[in-house]
C-alpha cells in the first residue's frame, strides 16, 4: 500500500551561510540533470535534519525521512517477508516507492549508525552512476527523475554506536558541513520563534557561547538547545532555570560555569562571521 509523500512546510526563520545557499541551489539544478546524493555532517544540533527539510520544503518536493539505525541487515530498508493467513508474502515499504517518486528528497538520518555495517550494502548500488537495484521479490527498482538522496550523521569518539563511513560509500556523495550559526543570528531565530524580549535571549546566547567554549569543561550546545532555553523562558522561567534544566551536565559545574559568567562583564562576542541569510525561498542569484 503506498503512503502519500508530503511536501514539508517552509520554516520562515531558517538561517544558513550564503555560501551553502548557493550551493543548495547548484545541487538543485544538477538534480533535473540526473539524481543526486548530498552528505551533510557537523555538531550535533546543528540543523543537518532541518536544513534537509527546508531543501525539501522550498524546492516544493515530496519528502521521506529513513533511521538508519535501526537496520540489522541488507535489504531491510526495502520490505520484509510477512506471514499473513498462514502464508509468507512480502511486504514493500516505504523506501522504494521514495525512490520511484520523481523529485523525492529521500532523508537517511544517522547513515553512519546501523545496527549492522553491512545493513548499507544494497544502497550501492542507489546512489551508483546507474541508479537502479534489483529485489527479487520487487524486480528492478530504478530511481526516478530529480531524486535527491541526503544522508545525515555526527561524526566523532563521543557518539557511541557510530560507525566510520565506508570511503566507497562515502565516496558517492557531495558534503555540506554545518556549524553552530553565529550568535547574532541566533538571537534573531530565538527572538523569532520564542517571542522573548532581544536582551534576554541576548542574554541566553552569550551564555551558551561561553559553555561552549569554556576551557575546563566545554560543552557542545546545540541551537535546538538554545531554543528549548528560550522556551522555557517564554513559559515563565528564569533564564537559570532554563539552563540548568535545559543542558545535560553536572549541576555542580553549571554553577560554577553560571557563577563564573555572572562575574564577567563584556561577554559578547564580536568577532566577524561569514554572512547569514535566509532559507526561505528561491535564491535570487
Amino acid at each position: 500500500m503506498n503512503k502519500s509523500l508530503e511536501i514539508p512546510v517552509v520554516d520562515p526563520f531558517f538561517y544558513i551561510d550564503a555560501e551553502t545557499r548557493i550551493m543548495l541551489n547548484y545541487f538543485e539544478t544538477m538534480s533535473h540533470k540526473n539524481p543526486i546524493n548530498i552528505l551533510v555532517t557537523g555538531k550535533q544540533g546543528s540543523g543537518k535534519s532541518s536544513l534537509v527539510r527546508q531543501f525539501a520544503a522550498v524546492y516544493q518536493r515530496p519528502m521521506a525521512t529513513f533511521q538508519v539505525g535501526i537496520l540489522s541487515e541488507p535489504g531491510q530498508l526495502f520490505g520484509e517477508h510477512a506471514l499473513v493467513d498462514g502464508a509468507t508474502h512480502y511486504r514493500p515499504f516505504l523506501f522504494p516507492q521514495a525512490l520511484q517518486t520523481p523529485g523525492c528528497v529521500i532523508h537517511l538520518e544517522e547513515i553512519n549508525r546501523p545496527e549492522h555495517p553491512k545493513a548499507l550494502n544494497m544502497l550501492f548500488s542507489v546512489l551508483a552512476d546507474d541508479r537502479s537495484v534489483w529485489i527479487d521479490e520487487m524486480g528492478l527498482i530504478k530511481v526516478a527523475k530529480g531524486v535527491v538522496i541526503f544522508a545525515t550523521m555526527n561524526e566523532g569518539e563521543e557518539f557511541v554506536g557510530t560507525e566510520m563511513l565506508d570511503p566507497a560509500l562515502r565516496d558517492r556523495f557531495y558534503t555540506i558541513l554545518m556549524d553552530y550559526i553565529p550568535a547574532d543570528v541566533e538571537i534573531e531565530v530565538l527572538v523569532q520563534k520564542t517571542g522573548v524580549d532581544r536582551e534576554r535571549v541576548r542574554e541566553i546566547v552569550n551564555i551558551v557561547n561561553k559553555i561552549r567554549g569554556h576551557s575546563e569543561t566545554p560543552l557542545d550546545v546545540s541551537t535546538r538547545t538554545s531554543l528549548m532555553i528560550a522556551e522555557m523562558v517564554a513559559a515563565g522561567a528564569s533564564i537559570r532555570e532554563a539552563i540548568t534544566y535545559s543542558l545535560q551536565m553536572d549541576r555542580e559545574q553549571l554553577e560554577a560555569i553560571l557563577l563564573a559568567l555572572h562575574l564577567e562583564k563584556g561577554l559578547l562576542d564580536d568577532r566577524k562571521t561569514c554572512k547569514y541569510i535566509l532559507f526561505t525561498g528561491e535564491l535570487d542569484l
